[in-house]
C-alpha cells in the first residue's frame, strides 16, 4: 500500500464519531494509533468526525491533527446523530480495511490485531459481540438485552445479538454501505443485510474512559425504532393480525350482548357499548400509528436531502483536501484546512 501524502489508499482506516468527547480525546488517539501501528505499521489513517459537539471536541481534534499526519478531522455543520456521523466518516476514509469504533473507549482498540487475524482467515466483517457491559446501569443492560432479542424476532435480516457498531470491515462491504442512501440509518443492520462472511469476536465491554453516555432514553427508543422499521415490515403485518383479533373480540361481544338481551333481565347495554368503543378505537389508533410511522419515513426519504453536511476537513497531510464536494449523499462545503 502506498503511504504517500496524497489521496492514495491506506491499508487501514479507523472511523470514530465524536460528540462532546473532549476529555478523552488524547487517550483515545494514543490507544487507537498504537493499535493501528502494531498491525499495519505506518500505513493507516484515523478519521475523527465531530458531530456538532458543544464542548472543545473540535478544537482538540484540530490539535491532534496538527501533531499527527495520520489524523483526518472532520467537522459536521451541526449534530446529525451518531449513525450519520459514522456514515460521513466512512464516506471519506480510504482504507482497504475499516475499523469502526466509538470515542468512549468502551470497545478496546487493542482487539484490532485479533480482528485482522480473523479477516486474514477469510472473514469480510469481524464484529464485536459483548459478553459483559461494565460501567452501565442494570436498566441499560436489561433494555439493551431486550432490544436485541426483540429486534432479532421482528426483523427480516439476521442481526447478531449483543453487538454494536464496533467492527472491522473490508473495502467491498464498505462500498456496499456507501451506496445505501436511506435517511434513517441502522448501520449494524445494514452491514448484516449486505451479507458476505461475518464472524464474531467475543469480548467484555469496558466502562467509559471519560464523560457520560450521550444516549438518553429518548434517543435509545428512537434508535430502536429505526432498527425495527428499517429492516422489517412485520409491525405492519402485526397490525393486520391485531385488527383480525379485535374483530373476533367484537364478534364475541356481540354474542354476549344478544344473549343478555334475550335471557337476562337487566339491561347492560352501556357496558357492551363501552367495550366495543374502547376495543375498536384502541385498535384503530394503534394501526394508524404504525402505518403513520412508515408513511413518515417515506416522506422523509422522498425529500432526498443530504444525510449530513461537512463544514470542514482539517488535516496536516497536503493533498487530502482534494476530496469530492458531494460524497455519499452528504453535502460538503468548500472549506478545508491544511
Amino acid at each position: 500500500m502506498s503511504n504517500d501524502a496524497t489521496g492514495a489508499s491506506r491499508a487501514l482506516s479507523a472511523v470514530v464519531p465524536c460528540f462532546n468527547e473532549a476529555a478523552g480525546l488524547n487517550e483515545l488517539h494514543r490507544r487507537l494509533a498504537d493499535a493501528c501501528r502494531s498491525v499495519v505499521g505506518d500505513d493507516y489513517e484515523l478519521v475523527f468526525v465531530n458531530d456538532g459537539s458543544s464542548d472543545e471536541t473540535w478544537t482538540g481534534l484540530q490539535q491532534i491533527a496538527q501533531r499527527d499526519r495520520h489524523v483526518v478531522a472532520v467537522n459536521l455543520a451541526r449534530n446529525f446523530g451518531h449513525q450519520l456521523a459514522l456514515s460521513a466518516g466512512m464516506s471519506l476514509c480510504r482504507g482497504q480495511r475499516i475499523l469502526v469504533v466509538d470515542a468512549d473507549l468502551q470497545d478496546p482498540p487493542e482487539l484490532l490485531g485479533e480482528m485482522f487475524r480473523l479477516m486474514d482467515a477469510g472473514a469480510s466483517v469481524v464484529y464485536g459481540q459483548r459478553t459483559d457491559r461494565f460501567g452501565e446501569t442494570a436498566f441499560k443492560r436489561l433494555t439493551a438485552r431486550l432490544f436485541y432479542r426483540l429486534l432479532s424476532s421482528l426483523t427480516d435480516v439476521t442481526i447478531p445479538v449483543d453487538t454494536g457498531d464496533f467492527r472491522l470491515m473490508d473495502r467491498q462491504v464498505l462500498d456496499v454501505l456507501n451506496r445505501m442512501p436511506e435517511q434513517h440509518r441502522f448501520i449494524r443492520g445494514m452491514v448484516a443485510w449486505a451479507g458476505f462472511r461475518q464472524v464474531p469476536l467475543v469480548y467484555s465491554r469496558a466502562a467509559r474512559y471519560a464523560g457520560s453516555t450521550k444516549y438518553s432514553l429518548r434517543k435509545m427508543l428512537r434508535f430502536a425504532l429505526d432498527g425495527i422499521t428499517s429492516f422489517s415490515t412485520r409491525p405492519l403485518r402485526l397490525s393486520i393480525y391485531l385488527a383480525f383479533l379485535m374483530l373476533v373480540v367484537a364478534a364475541l361481544t356481540f354474542v354476549y350482548v344478544g344473549y343478555s338481551w334475550l335471557f337476562l333481565d337487566s339491561v347492560r347495554g352501556w357496558a357492551s357499548l363501552l367495550t366495543l368503543v374502547l376495543v375498536f378505537n384502541g385498535t384503530q389508533l394503534l394501526v394508524i400509528g404504525i402505518a403513520g410511522e412508515y408513511i413518515g419515513r417515506i416522506f422523509m426519504e422522498s425529500k432526498s436531502r443530504p444525510l449530513y453536511v461537512i463544514s470542514e476537513v482539517f488535516v496536516s497531510q497536503p493533498g487530502f483536501a482534494q476530496v469530492p464536494r458531494e460524497v455519499h449523499a452528504g453535502a460538503m462545503s468548500d472549506r478545508a484546512s491544511i
